[in-house]
């Protein structure tokens, strides 16, 4: 358990002394000081009143060693950004800063995507992506970019690389927008999201190319989730068919269809 150093941890944070916590749970000093050197155990009553104090579920002081996370992450439970707060797993990204504690942005290629889909919790493994920064975007929020393969979103072309803000509350996956998700099975995929989460457990997947069916991922599947938020690309998009075009077309693969039919049959 990582409780005694995650107090000493958040408490220095908070620019508090240990008389000053101590105080505020209405306990003594040493008996708080006890918690923080790993010689005393809180009992139920006290880790609540911890957990209330600090803003961070108990879950999180006991199992997390809060030392191991980045300035964003810390900053994110802080702000009350704790998934374990909401009953579900707390998700610790492995992720990578600069000389200014500021967040990277890991670069993830076609040829390393097999690899991140085992290695996306290891901090070694991420630390080994080609790093970069992108002035224009937000230095409050984590951001990573993958690059697409195949024509499952086009008009988005294959090569392209995407860029996506890490999503900590799954809840708050909004339906009808583009997310790159990490699964089990399939490694990374962008698709247009239905969140069905709360009422069925799943997520259901959309392709922008309607060659491709929906289908569904339960969320025991799924890893990471990261919002769209651009994407890079040296090709231009292919135009779009305008939908009467479209009908046509589909019409004379219909007569076609019925021509090969009656032949078959004669």
């Amino acid at each position: 358990m990582y409780l005694a150093s995650n107090l000493k941890l958040l408490r220095k944070r908070k620019g508090k002394t240990q008389s000053d916590v101590a105080l505020a749970l209405g306990i003594k000093r040493p008996t708080y000081s006890g918690y923080e050197n790993g010689v005393a155990e809180p009992d139920a009553s006290s880790l609540i009143a911890l957990s209330q104090y600090f803003h961070i579920a108990i879950d999180t002081l006991l199992k997390i060693d809060l030392s191991t996370l980045s300035e964003y992450q810390l900053g994110e439970l802080e702000r009350g950004n704790d998934v374990y707060l909401a009953g579900s797993k707390l998700r610790v990204l492995a992720t990578t800063v600069d000389r200014s504690n500021e967040e990277n942005i890991e670069l993830v290629p076609e040829k390393a995507k097999a690899g991140y889909a085992t290695g996306f919790a290891d901090p070694e493994y991420i630390k080994e992506l080609p790093l970069f920064q992108l002035p224009f975007l937000s230095k409050q929020k984590k951001y990573r970019t993958f690059q697409l393969t195949g024509d499952s979103m086009l008009p988005i072309p294959s090569g392209s690389w995407v860029t996506g803000e890490f999503v900590q509350d799954w809840r708050n996956i909004v339906s009808g927008h583009a997310y790159l998700i990490l699964t089990l099975e399939e490694g990374i995929v962008f698709k247009i999201v239905e969140n069905l989460l709360e009422t069925e457990g799943k997520l259901t997947l959309y392709s922008l190319n309607p060659a491709y069916r929906p289908y569904d991922v339960h969320v025991s599947q799924i890893k990471e989730v990261w919002q769209f938020v651009h994407y890079i690309s040296s090709e231009l998009p292919d135009p779009l068919v305008p939908k009467d075009e479209v009908m046509e077309m589909l019409e004379s693969i219909k007569k076609d269809i019925e021509v090969l039919k009656s032949r078959i049959l004669e």
